[in-house]
């Protein structure tokens, strides 16, 4: 088979894969000229069972990716095994620290069959099954901590060096939190407000009460222990601090 069918026939089995699965998927393909971008992708498989061991004899050539509107990823790619149909492969969170994979299990891919519907069901099944808990896992502890907020409660919590953190649940939080003075982090999604005007900060945490009251969205403050949080700050009242399972990575 030619290259060109190849590649029609991969990016065509996405597009009814990712139409399958369930909640919103879309498909993109990419072709054998973008090796960054398949380079970046093949680092970011994880996966260390079937799909590792045939990208260790067969690197990565092409690809189809399935993403989900809240940044989950699928990556479709060539068997090698003379038979019909794909492999398939969860994508690890990209720019998380090595630190939040630790003791998550790897949610390793799958064989499918040449028939997309079926294998919409076996993804479904298995895949997307295990791939949704490891998200879980991994993005809980990125927070290093930090207690995640719901969307009707936003949780902020004190850190050593004086600044307060958090992990708002929507976009109507965040807004809020970036309208007096936190900056989201990058690689984490945590929002940090510094500490380094403390009068600043007191009153920055004062005005966000209202202003998310009014959205239906509580506010809560989390003390480390050991720490006593500034007294012209702490007009949210505290909640116990959640434990916390140390984290090893595999991937």
């Amino acid at each position: 088979m030619h290259d060109h069918d190849t590649s029609e026939r991969l990016a065509s089995y996405a597009d009814v894969l990712a139409g399958e699965l369930p909640d919103s998927w879309t498909s993109s393909h990419l072709p054998a000229d973008a090796k960054d971008d398949l380079a970046e992708l093949a680092d970011r498989i994880w996966d260390l069972d079937l799909v590792a061991a045939s990208l260790a004899e067969h690197p990565l050539q092409q690809a189809a990716v399935l993403s989900r509107q809240d940044g989950a990823q699928l990556v479709l790619l060539d068997r090698h095994d003379e038979r019909d149909g794909f492999l398939i492969a969860a994508v690890a969170p990209h720019a998380l620290p090595d630190e939040a994979f630790r003791g998550v299990p790897e949610p390793n891919g799958i064989a499918l069959a040449d028939d997309p519907f079926l294998s919409a069901e076996q993804v479904t099944g298995d895949l997307l099954a295990r791939y949704d808990s490891a998200l879980t896992q991994v993005r809980h502890n990125a927070l290093g901590g930090i207690q995640p907020s719901q969307p009707d409660r936003v949780v902020l919590t004190w850190q050593p060096d004086g600044s307060v953190a958090t992990a708002p649940a929507d976009d109507r939080a965040s807004a809020v939190l970036m309208a007096h003075g936190f900056v989201q982090d990058p690689q984490s999604g945590i929002y940090r407000l510094s500490g380094d005007d403390t009068r600043a900060q007191a009153r920055a945490l004062r005005e966000i009460g209202p202003r998310l009251d009014a959205l239906g969205i509580g506010t809560a403050l989390q003390h480390p222990a050991g720490r006593t949080a500034p007294t012209a700050a702490a007009s949210v009242p505290p909640v116990p601090a959640g434990p916390r399972t140390p984290a090893t990575r595999s991937r």
